[in-house]
């Protein structure tokens, strides 16, 4: 007797099965996206446009240091992180007019009228050394120390938290509680 060949398996489809479940995970597989630091850039100037300084006085200044420790310094004093977003709001608010403390100016705010906004800006430096972790701590804690203060305005004057408000009244809110953040480049931070 002749032997038997043994029948081969087809495999002319075998490619096609593969590339459709390829692109089934393709398809349903969601990739991960990492967001940054949210915050407005300033418009490019005009080229044309002279060069100005603007002066800010310095008690409208609020200075936030991180040295290489990962301590943090508001001005002078070294505070703990936990402290940070009563520091900001209260140095913003000033609401005992504290000669000390970022000074308040009328504005005009479209849609709700005269409203004193504050005039200070936060510094925020940190040193060469700082962690990342620490740095994103403290901008948490400096946004949600103007969040903060921003729900107390909506509540005040709309009923409504800042984040329930429309979009009007949202702008009504960011005029009035402005979120001025200023990073200076790395340094060297001592204490």
């Amino acid at each position: 007797m002749g032997k038997k060949k043994t029948p081969a398996i087809n495999s002319s489809s075998t490619a096609d099965i593969a590339f459709l479940l390829l692109c089934y995970f393709l398809m349903t597989t969601t990739m991960g996206t990492q967001t940054g630091l949210q915050r407005r850039l300033p418009p490019m100037p005009d080229k044309n446009q002279p060069e100005q300084q603007q002066k800010i006085n310095r008690r409208n200044i609020i200075i936030v240091r991180i040295n290489s420790n990962d301590r943090i310094l508001a001005g002078s004093e070294p505070i703990d992180i936990s402290q940070l977003t009563d520091k900001v709001k209260e140095s913003l608010s000033n609401p005992a007019n504290d000669p000390n403390l970022p000074e308040k100016e009328p504005k005009e705010i479209e849609g709700f009228g005269t409203y004193d906004v504050s005039k200070g800006v936060i510094s925020l430096q940190n040193d060469r050394g700082t962690s990342y972790r620490a740095y994103i701590a403290v901008q948490n804690e400096i946004v949600r120390a103007i969040n903060e203060l921003r729900d107390d305005f909506s509540y005040n004057h709309f009923g409504k938290k800042f984040s329930a408000l429309d979009e009007a009244k949202q702008k009504i809110v960011k005029e009035a509680v402005p979120q001025n953040i200023s990073e200076a480049e790395p340094k060297e931070v001592k204490k």
